[in-house]
């Protein structure tokens, strides 16, 4: 596994540094005397620099999650707040690709047992990878709600009887325990039912996104899945070829 994650980083960072370098030796060869020339190749660098400046803070987040996810986290957190944070940091990606984000407040205890910190990095993750996947003008619903018992989180996980339904990490077991959650669903091309179980692997990126402008670093999910585990959570996933996709993450309620 050591092996495959350093093969995977190496490739994933040697790419935009292959542009950054490229594009030097340009802005030092013939775009030398080139205003025109230097401002593409200075905006090709800032697009690459950025980009293994987030698969950089991503690998970071990941180790460290993995690194305390025996250790339970300490603390409270609404749902409802982080939610509307979230929605606020990202409405001006919304707005630029004009897609319509509505948030639906559910029945139930939003507060949570739980990080902070790493409850937002959830809804972001979440929220920003649906906006990213939605079509352009489409739409992005966001759902939460609470004090769910265990054996009603698939229902609240689930949207369509036709959908794909995966579960990337359950819920603890006690029979006890009600969970807040947090769903976000997009009207994006879906994904084809042998891909779901594969979309918490670090790196891994269904095929059609390989080939589209979507660009992310392949973590996003990995590091969702670790904060669902390290908070005794769940997440589920339910997705249909040109109906869209939708994950839910659930956490515990305090006692």
């Amino acid at each position: 596994m050591r092996v495959d994650f350093l093969a995977n980083a190496s490739h994933e960072l040697r790419t935009p540094l292959a542009a950054v370098v490229g594009s030097i030796e340009t802005l030092t060869g013939h775009a030398k005397n080139d205003p025109a020339g230097q401002e593409r190749f200075l905006g090709i660098m800032q697009v690459q620099a950025d980009r293994m400046r987030r698969l950089i803070d991503d690998l970071l987040s990941l180790s460290k999650i993995e690194m305390n996810e025996h250790v339970p986290p300490q603390g409270e957190a609404d749902l409802e707040a982080i939610v509307r944070e979230t929605l606020d940091t990202l409405s001006p990606i919304s707005s630029r690709k004009n897609v319509r984000v509505s948030l639906k407040r559910a029945e139930g205890n939003s507060e949570v047992s739980g990080n902070r910190d790493e409850l937002v990095q959830v809804a972001q993750n979440l929220i920003d990878n649906a906006i990213k996947y939605a079509p352009e003008g489409g739409q992005v619903e966001v759902e939460v709600g609470g004090t769910v018992p265990r054996g009603q989180l698939g229902s609240v996980a689930r949207r369509s009887a036709e959908a794909a339904h995966v579960s990337l990490a359950a819920p603890r077991t006690d029979p006890d325990c009600t969970y807040g959650y947090i769903r976000v669903s997009d009207n994006g091309p879906g994904m084809p039912r042998a891909s779901l179980p594969r979309l918490s692997e670090r790196f891994y990126r269904v095929e059609e996104a390989k080939n589209s402008d979507r660009v992310g670093t392949g973590l996003g999910l990995a590091i969702v899945k670790h904060i669902a585990n390290r908070h005794r959570g769940g997440l589920f996933v339910e997705s249909q070829l040109g109906q869209g996709s939708s994950f839910t993450v659930c956490v515990p309620n305090p006692k």
